[in-house]
């Protein structure tokens, strides 16, 4: 959800500078898109269970496509990749607590 909410806001993930960059960031489907991705890259692991490193993985692929750049965006030629990229480096991963089985 931070994810998400940061290519909506970049400003809550201290990247204000990326604010002008964006008209809309990723909806709420973008959210659904990571938690499903996320559990088929775990099965695909042999897990049953995702690491915040499986969603990482998918991210770029399911974020770039739903952020819609501002004109200045493309004036200044920023992608959506340079976006979700830095998204990606300022949103910090949950920690994760494994029990031994």
């Amino acid at each position: 959800m931070r994810l998400v909410a940061a290519t909506r806001t970049p400003s809550t993930a201290g990247l204000g500078d990326l604010e002008r960059y964006v008209s809309y960031g990723a909806s709420p489907r973008a959210s659904i898109a990571l938690v499903v991705g996320g559990r088929a890259m775990a099965f695909l692991r042999g897990r049953d269970y995702v690491l915040p490193h499986d969603v990482d993985e998918l991210a770029l692929d399911v974020l770039r496509h739903r952020v819609v750049l501002s004109y200045e965006a493309l004036a200044d030629d920023v992608d959506a990749d340079t976006i979700v990229t830095r998204v990606l480096g300022a949103v910090p991963a949950p920690e994760v607590a494994l029990r031994n089985r």
